[in-house]
């Protein structure tokens, strides 16, 4: 049996210890499935490691070992550990880089881009963060032997833009079955005094492109004075205010919340609100199928992709649109059900075993 050559693939840490973001659930989750993945791989000697800073807490994984840098490393920028630094100390290994970013210096690397958003929506961003990403995508798509991404319409947006050649990018799409193991916390319900499906879950986002502005003018109408929309996420409603939206009074904030209380609220929404003008995959609202939360969403970006035909879709500019879909998925008990059973069917073929499978197979064709 034909084995591959002793290596060690060499995931970039850099994501533990960092806020969370959609990003860096992604890896977490990728990394923790490929450790259960490699389990028992007869006549693989690869070796698998995780590199982090020396202070940061990272999962135990039975399959992959941890490698912490010396504690003075705590001193070099982040930026400067991953570009100078890590690349250096692992030179002779293969660099596994799954948020957006990888070190230049190593061409024996591959990295998952999550979207062009830095080019399709750059009024989301500041100037610096453009120019940066911009530059570093440029040289990554060229220099990086795989270019990981997560939905065909990602990897349409990184060719149209000139990131990466399409022989090179490889689909990777994200699993949502993580919610499925979370002990649901309903805490927030009491806290917000909220009903259950009587309020509508949407991102706590101010980026131009999340579009959340539409739904509060659809939660201004008469129509849904009765109906909550709970916000949550790092967004505040007076960041909203000051770019400019008119918050109204049945908006509710439940700010940064843990997992088993987002579980909570899925659970136990009307629906999810996802009116994104463009998503390189759009991981909530699967989580919401998953959990038996019907899904509203825009018709833009991957979310037709990601969703099938077990959303509801709403034009994002029409506040009117939004309030009767809504209305459609709390009180229509037919569709409502509908669009149960369909989401959680929808959700069930987007696994992180099947996820971790695709990224595993990939590499180890190019590290023989």
């Amino acid at each position: 049996m034909k084995t591959i050559a002793s290596k060690t693939i060499a995931f970039n840490g850099k994501f533990f210890g960092a806020a969370p973001t959609g990003v860096h659930r992604v890896a977490e989750q990728l990394v923790a499935a490929t450790d259960a993945l490699i389990a028992g791989q007869a006549g693989n000697d690869v070796d698998y490691a995780v590199v982090v800073r020396d202070s940061v807490e990272v999962p135990p994984y039975r399959n992959i070992s941890c490698v912490r840098e010396n504690p003075w490393v705590r001193r070099i920028h982040r930026i400067a550990w991953e570009q100078c630094y890590f690349p250096l100390a692992r030179r002779k290994d293969f660099i596994l880089n799954l948020c957006n970013l990888g070190p230049l210096l190593h061409r024996d690397s591959a990295t998952m881009i999550h979207d062009a958003q830095v080019y399709s929506a750059p009024e989301s961003y500041s100037l610096g963060f453009r120019l940066w990403y911009k530059f570093l995508f440029f040289f990554i798509g060229k220099r990086h032997k795989i270019i990981f991404t997560v939905s065909e319409f990602s990897k349409r947006e990184l060719i149209r833009y000139g990131v990466a050649s399409a022989d090179k990018i490889v689909v990777v799409y994200n699993g949502c079955d993580h919610v499925l193991q979370v002990q649901p916390d309903e805490g927030q319900l009491a806290a917000l005094s909220l009903k259950p499906r009587r309020y509508v879950l949407a991102l706590a986002n101010t980026q131009k492109h999340k579009n959340i502005g539409v739904l509060f003018k659809a939660f201004a109408g008469a129509e849904l004075n009765g109906v909550e929309l709970v916000l949550f996420g790092g967004a505040t409603q007076a960041d909203f205010e000051n770019l400019g939206h008119v918050v109204p009074p049945n908006v509710r904030f439940a700010g940064r919340i843990t997992d088993p209380e987002l579980v909570g609220l899925m659970a136990n929404a009307g629906a999810l609100a996802f009116p994104s003008l463009t998503e390189g995959f759009g991981l909530p609202p699967l989580e919401a199928m998953a959990l038996g939360c019907p899904v509203i969403a825009a018709p833009f970006g991957a979310l037709p992709e990601v969703c099938g035909e077990a959303a509801l879709y709403a034009d994002p500019f029409s506040p009117d649109a939004w309030r009767l879909n809504i209305l459609t998925a709390l009180d229509d008990e037919a569709t409502r059900q509908s669009l149960i059973s369909a989401g959680r069917r929808q959700a069930g073929g987007f696994t992180w075993k099947r996820a971790a499978r695709n990224l595993f197979e990939t590499v180890k064709a190019v590290t023989r």
